[in-house]
């Protein structure tokens, strides 16, 4: 277990505090976090810092394992997710936002699982890319402008923001996507006709041999008698 997954597991176990802090309005918390959003603010960007950390630890390190490219995407979106959901359900942002985000991150998700299963990869884009920053940006000034009023316009421009980048991403993953698979059914449409080829072309031979093996025991036959 090296440190780049520990950070990455490190970010799936501060969700749980995450989701609290938002939730848990009414709870006491000792100074300086007297507020709940300053305190979930803080929670967020810790955990959005270890995501830059270990993606960074990890290439400069060479220390990228198949346990940390199969968590860190599972970690990301689960923080994400769970903060959307909390914003939700405190009044702080509107259901149908939340859902469209996960829902794109679910569907993100599954076109790189099938892809892999195809045998190749759908690297992330810079659309993806700025969508992510986006929404750490987004999430953390709707954070803020529960205690700082004046902040509520730049964070509903900016939410506004991470849905744009969110359904132009998408598109563009569904386009390579199906680009992939088109690719991939052509070129197995002619792998399977060269090789419906070369069947015929045996079954052929081994008529043209049984034939010949059928003319010579009737030969064979008809000389001795």
């Amino acid at each position: 277990m090296n440190l780049p997954n520990v950070l990455t597991l490190l970010r799936i176990f501060v969700v749980p505090l995450l989701v609290a802090a938002l939730v848990q309005q009414g709870a006491w918390l000792p100074w300086p976090f007297h507020d709940h959003n300053l305190l979930a603010l803080s929670i967020f960007l810790f955990a959005a810092f270890t995501d830059i950390l270990d993606g960074y630890l990890a290439r400069r390190w060479k220390q990228v394992t198949t346990v940390g490219t199969l968590l860190d995407p599972i970690a990301d979106k689960l923080l994400i997710s769970a903060a959307l959901i909390s914003l939700v359900q405190v009044n702080r942002l509107p259901g149908w936002i939340a859902i469209l985000i996960v829902a794109r991150e679910f569907a993100v998700s599954g076109l790189r699982s099938i892809a892999a299963a195809e045998g190749y990869t759908i690297k992330a884009s810079e659309l993806g890319k700025t969508k992510t920053f986006m929404q750490v940006v987004a999430i953390s000034l709707v954070l803020l402008s529960t205690s700082f009023p004046d902040l509520e316009p730049y964070a509903r421009w900016s939410m506004w923001a991470v849905v744009v980048f969110a359904i132009v991403s998408a598109v563009d993953y569904f386009s390579k996507f199906w680009r992939k698979v088109d690719d991939q059914i052509k070129l197995r449409g002619r792998q399977e006709l060269l090789e419906l080829e070369r069947q015929n072309r045996r079954a052929a031979r081994l008529a043209r041999r049984e034939q010949r093996l059928r003319a010579k025991a009737e030969a064979a036959s008809t000389s001795k008698a």
